[in-house]
C-alpha cells in the first residue's frame, strides 16, 4: 500500500465533509467551469462529467481529451452509483483486502471501473444524489481536484 496514500478512515471523512446543502443545475455548470478553468491552467486533456441522478447536467471535453476518456467516466460513474462512495475509496477497499476490485467485485470491468476520478454528490438530509468524474489525469491517490474544487 503507498504510504502517501490517504487512509479508508481519511476517505470516508472527507467524504462527509463534503456533503453539500443543496445541489442543482447553476451548482453543477459552476462546479463544471471550476474543473474546466482548474483543468486548463494545467493544460490537462481531460473530460469531465457532473450528474444528478442519470441526467448530464455538465460535460466538457478539452483537448487532448478523447472518447475513451467519456467510456472511463462512464465506468468509474457506475461504482459510484453502485456503492455510493468514491470510485478511489472503493478500489482502496479492495486492495486493503489484499486483492483488486477487478478480481473480487464479480462486475464486469468493461463497465465499472474502481479507479480515481469519480466522487459522489451527497446532499444533506438526501444522501447522495450524483456525481462529479474527471478522467484523463495520470492516476493519482485520489480525486483531488473534485475534492479541492467541492
Amino acid at each position: 500500500m503507498n504510504p502517501t496514500a490517504p487512509t479508508i478512515s481519511e476517505l470516508i471523512a472527507q467524504e462527509r465533509r463534503l456533503t453539500l446543502p443543496h445541489f442543482g443545475y447553476d451548482d453543477a455548470y459552476a462546479l463544471g467551469g471550476l474543473l474546466v478553468s482548474m483543468a486548463r491552467r494545467r493544460h490537462a486533456p481531460v473530460a469531465i462529467d457532473i450528474r444528478r441522478g442519470t441526467q448530464q447536467l455538465f460535460h466538457a471535453a478539452l483537448p487532448g481529451s478523447s472518447a475513451d476518456n467519456d467510456a472511463w467516466i462512464d465506468r468509474k460513474r457506475r461504482v459510484v452509483e453502485r456503492y455510493g462512495e468514491s470510485s478511489y475509496l472503493v478500489g482502496t477497499r479492495f486492495r486493503a483486502k489484499g486483492t483488486t476490485f477487478e478480481d473480487s467485485s464479480r462486475l464486469d470491468p468493461d463497465l465499472y471501473a474502481a479507479h480515481g476520478g469519480s466522487f459522489p454528490i451527497a446532499v444533506e438530509g438526501a444522501g447522495v444524489i450524483g456525481s462529479v468524474t474527471v478522467s484523463g489525469r495520470p492516476r493519482g491517490p485520489h480525486p483531488a481536484w473534485v475534492v479541492a474544487a467541492l
